[in-house]
C-alpha cells in the first residue's frame, strides 16, 4: 500500500508522516483492496476559520470500494486522528459485509 501526502498552503511537522504512516499501515488489518491512500492536508488562511482552520481529507484508492473521510480541527494531528477513525469505521463496515456469516448450530450439523 502506498501513501501519498499533498499539501496545500501547509507546513507539515516532522514527526506527522511518520504518525500518519504508522496509522494508516495498521489499517491493513481489515483485508480491504487499496493500492493507494492520498493523505490531503489544507489550511485555511481565513482567521474566522479558527478552531477548523486545518483541514485532512483521507482518500483510499484501489480494486477495492472508494473510502473517503475528511476532518477539520485546530491543528494537523487532530483533524488526522478524527479522519482515521471515520476511515477506520468505513473500512470496518465493508470488512463485516465481506465475512462469511455460517449461523448453522452444533444441533442441526448432528443430524
Amino acid at each position: 500500500m502506498q501513501i501519498v501526502f499533498h499539501t496545500r498552503q501547509a507546513h507539515l511537522a516532522d514527526d506527522f508522516k511518520d504518525i500518519a504512516t504508522e496509522k494508516l499501515k495498521a489499517l491493513g488489518r481489515f483485508n480491504v483492496l487499496m493500492d493507494r491512500i492520498e493523505v490531503e492536508i489544507i489550511h485555511e488562511q481565513n482567521p474566522k476559520q479558527g478552531k477548523h482552520s486545518h483541514k485532512v481529507i483521507l482518500t483510499a484508492k484501489g480494486a477495492g470500494p472508494l473510502v473517503r473521510s475528511e476532518a477539520s480541527e485546530f491543528n494537523d494531528v487532530a483533524a488526522f486522528d478524527i479522519a482515521v477513525k471515520s476511515f477506520e469505521l468505513q473500512l470496518r463496515k465493508i470488512h463485516e459485509k465481506s465475512k462469511d456469516h455460517n449461523r448453522e448450530s452444533i444441533k442441526h450439523l448432528g443430524q
